[in-house]
């Protein structure tokens, strides 16, 4: 039986109305086999002299086309072969940009990559006003550039630095954006969007008129001339460099190939952006990414699909910035929420700031107002535990505090039903202390978002020995739809995230005992990859959290023979508690723009003033090593249940750098034989902490890989 066509042709006014409609997927991905269709509906509308133009369009309902298919990528090794994949690419889209007939294109929901670089090629973008659209060119996180002409198109149409603004962070395009930069001809609702283009396609074919781009005359100035263009690039190098500290090729590379563009022509442009796009794509920070895109597409996929529990009504205990980010995740998927706190006051303020989040969506377009009060409808603030019989889940966001978590507990089940699962975001304490008393220890998980929760893409889901499956399968399938990267770990104090945190900080205020200055330690492991570094990481969680996450964990690190800095709990006795009091390893002054400048006062706590000289590689190898190497404890001890969760939580959850692809593919890089010679050197000089875990020991022996029997699919 053949596979039914990805595109479906009719005829509407003499124009073709092209759909796209992947069968048995949920996107449309740009790949061989739709490219092939793409030339064969060409061909039929050139021939067909009674059709005037083409449409193209999605039969999806969120979606145009979500990138290309990156599975095309396993099938070819050299960069040659990869050139000639992205040339394939466009030469189809050099056929319609020169098409005689109209190619308009209506694009509502995601449209990325491939797709963005489709709609560049056409006479004409239609762009829906829905709040679902969203327009980009993200390769540049795979570490690859657009390689189907977006380098040369989009700065030709919205110009070269707004085409860098997006392009280099791979950022999205909204709706409003894109009209406002002029790539989108005309912005209608989703429901107009097929006559809308149909029109468009019509009138072309009749007057052959098409609107070019919306630069403001100084941008054509400016970036119209070779001196002004210099300029451009130069900036855009300095810049880049200074955010990625040369770790990742492909910014670099996107801005050399629009240079070239300019200076060589388009010809030539699209020619060389195929070369690049194969030398990136072979790259070691390519590979990296990619394996780290296959490992978040697996993760969408909810294990045990056949015992998710629908839920339609969560309850968050605790309106701070934690539990009202809970609830703005939450209802963005229209679940209802109940948000509780102790006073209703204090739950009306939750409310507001999420009303504050949503109107600067509202100020950039991004959101109606309507869309925006559709969302508020949602929250149900309240002091009492009032109508919790209806609530599914409830998720606990409240201070780091055992006895009172295990109080929460029981208050809950005292008001809910007994199907209804009780979710800790604790960052550190056991779930299973946490249950200790429970009537229902089987409905008890952990939900450890992490800060600020509308940003960080992880949910780390702990599971107990007690916790039921549905219940862990139903959490997984709020994660998801709350737009996270899930993984599940086993419990046990800091579970995998926090442990692994925990040895790294602990490490840098070690050093800071020994000598080292604040400055070295962020700029080291920013330089190492890191977005935030060590000390700089400490203010912005609170020097007591990691103070109280330091009183959860020394025994089990101290029971291995690890060296374990008190200095935390000296600095919170001491009022010192990081950005949130304005008194931490950094000065904060109210309002000031200013770089912030190191709190000197706080050397006091660490000998005196005078700091030593240590090599960034010495800072960066005792810091990693530790995380490492913790890393592998939790997969020995069985927290973690696969590597890829391993790396995926360290990336996602900790700023791991992705170029790296986190502690598991980091060891192997450096070569687990290699790793334990350098962990021993330092165990030498620094005592048990550096001890390589066991684990290791057995994978050199039996000639073993952490990914042998772990490959993303």
């Amino acid at each position: 039986m053949s596979k039914k066509n990805i595109l479906q042709t009719e005829i509407i006014n003499s124009v073709a109305v092209v759909t796209l409609d992947t069968p048995d997927e949920k996107v449309n991905k740009l790949d061989e086999r739709l490219i092939k269709e793409f030339k064969e509906v060409l061909d039929q509308v050139k021939s067909d002299h009674s059709i005037l133009g083409a449409v193209l369009i999605s039969g999806k309902e969120e979606n145009f086309i979500a990138g290309a298919d990156i599975e095309m990528f396993k099938t070819r090794d050299t960069a040659e072969e990869l050139a000639a994949l992205s040339w394939t690419g466009h030469e189809i889209l050099l056929e319609i940009e020169h098409s005689t007939k109209p190619i308009v294109v209506a694009i509502n929901g995601s449209c990325m990559g491939g797709g963005t670089e489709l709609a560049l090629a056409c006479h004409s973008r239609i762009v829906s006003d829905d709040s679902s659209t969203k327009i980009g060119l993200p390769e540049v996180k795979l570490g690859l550039l657009p390689g189907m002409g977006g380098t040369q198109r989009l700065p030709r149409l919205i110009g070269i630095q707004k085409a860098l603004g997006y392009m280099l962070p791979g950022k999205n395009m909204y709706s409003y954006q894109a009209k406002k930069t002029g790539f989108a001809n005309e912005l209608v609702h989703k429901h107009a969007l097929k006559s809308a283009a149909i029109k468009a396609a019509t009138k072309i074919a009749k007057d052959g008129s098409t609107k070019k781009g919306r630069r403001s005359l100084l941008e054509k100035i400016v970036e119209g001339n070779p001196i002004g263009r210099k300029i451009i690039f130069n900036q855009a190098r300095k810049q880049t460099l200074g955010q990625t500290k040369g770790n990742y090729p492909a910014p670099l590379k996107i801005i050399e190939s629009v240079d070239y563009g300019y200076k060589h022509g388009f010809e030539k442009g699209i020619k060389n952006e195929s070369k690049l796009f194969g030398e990136l794509a072979v790259s070691p920070e390519s590979r990296e990414l990619v394996n780290l895109f296959f490992g978040i597409t697996a993760a969408k996929k909810n294990p045990h699909p056949e015992k998710i529990k629908s839920v339609s009504n969560i309850a968050v205990l605790g309106a701070g910035l934690m539990g009202s980010g809970i609830t703005e995740v939450s209802i963005d998927q229209k679940y209802h929420v109940w948000l509780k706190d102790q006073t209703i006051d204090n739950a009306l303020k939750g409310s507001e700031t999420i009303r504050e989040n949503l109107n600067q969506k509202v100020n950039k377009r991004i959101l109606s107002r309507f869309e925006r009060d559709e969302k508020l409808s949602l929250i149900h603030a309240t002091d009492t535990y009032n109508g919790f019989d209806k609530i599914d889940v409830v998720i606990e966001a409240v201070f780091e505090d055992l006895s009172l978590k295990q109080s929460i507990v029981e208050d809950v089940e005292s008001a809910a039903s007994e199907t209804t699962i009780f979710a800790s975001n604790t960052s550190s304490l056991p779930i299973s202390d946490i249950a200790e008393k429970a009537k229902r220890p089987q409905n008890i998980i952990g939900m450890h978002y992490f800060s600020p929760v509308q940003k960080m893409p992880l949910l780390e889901i702990i599971k107990t020995d007690k916790t039921a499956d549905w219940v862990v399968a139903t959490a997984y399938d709020i994660g998801v739809k709350q737009g996270k990267t899930v993984i599940v770990v086993n419990d046990g104090p800091g579970f995998y995230t926090t442990r692994i945190l925990a040895p790294y900080m602990n490490e840098a205020l070690l050093l800071l005992e020994e000598g080292a200055s604040i400055e070295q330690l962020d700029r080291a492991m920013k330089q190492f990859g890191f977005p935030v570094g060590p000390v700089a990481l400490f203010d912005e969680v609170g020097i007591d959290v990691g103070a109280h996450v330091a009183d959860v964990l020394s025994d089990k690190f101290e029971s291995r023979g690890a060296k374990t800095s008190k200095k935390a709990r000296e600095l919170v006795d001491a009022d010192f508690k990081g950005r949130k009091n304005g008194k931490g390893f950094y000065r904060y002054e109210a309002g000031s723009k200013k770089k912030k400048e190191v709190n000197k006062e706080i050397y006091s706590f660490f000998g005196d003033s005078a700091r030593k000289d240590f090599s960034d590689e010495e800072i960066q190898q005792r810091l990693i090593l530790m995380m490492v190497n913790e890393a592998v404890y939790c997969l020995q001890d069985g927290i973690l249940q696969s590597p890829v969760d391993g790396d995926l939580g360290a990336i996602m959850g900790l700023g791991f750098p992705p170029f790296l692809g986190g502690p598991f593919r980091y060891a192997e890089g450096v070569g687990l034989a290699e790793l334990t010679d350098r962990m021993l050197k330092l165990q030498k000089t620094h005592g048990d902490r550096f001890r390589p875990a066991a684990l290791l020991g057995e994978y050199i022996s039996d000639k073993k890989s952490f990914y042998e029997t772990y490959t993303p699919v």
